[in-house]
């Protein structure tokens, strides 16, 4: 009965090559998986800035046919309920690095009241399609 035991006692338990071999398959699997983690969470950051660009961009058109001018700021859309607060840029990680744009003469040389038609991102970092997000 105790030979039996003994032998027993001796087969339990993995062996240094096996737990070799599981961490080696577990760190290929991670190295396969990360990339593409990184790739959708830079997917997902830039579906955030279309949305929020969007949003703004509406936001100042809605400003401009109520008022017949431009805002001042994206504060002053905050002020007049367009918007409910400065979305934050998805890739700076700040509410303050949107670059404003003033508005373009009209075709008689006029300019439009007010100190801002479009927004963009303040990032210096490339798209996945190749254009930088401050152009978008």
């Amino acid at each position: 009965m105790m030979v039996r035991n003994k032998k027993l006692a001796k087969q339990r338990g993995f062996t240094l090559i096996e737990l070799l071999i599981v961490m080696s398959i577990i760190g290929i699997l991670a190295s396969i998986a990360v990339p593409s983690y990184q790739r959708n969470l830079i997917k997902a950051r830039e579906a955030v800035l279309m949305e929020d660009l969007y949003q703004m961009r509406r936001a100042i058109d809605a400003y401009f046919a109520d008022n017949i001018r431009y805002p001042d700021s994206l504060d002053a859309l905050v002020d007049g309920k367009y918007l409910r607060d400065i979305p934050r840029d998805p890739f700076t990680q700040a509410v303050d690095t949107w670059e404003e744009t003033a508005p373009t003469p009209t075709l008689e040389g006029e300019m439009a009241e007010g100190g801002l038609e479009d927004v963009h991102s303040g990032s210096d970092l490339m798209g996945l399609n190749g254009t930088p997000y401050r152009d978008w």
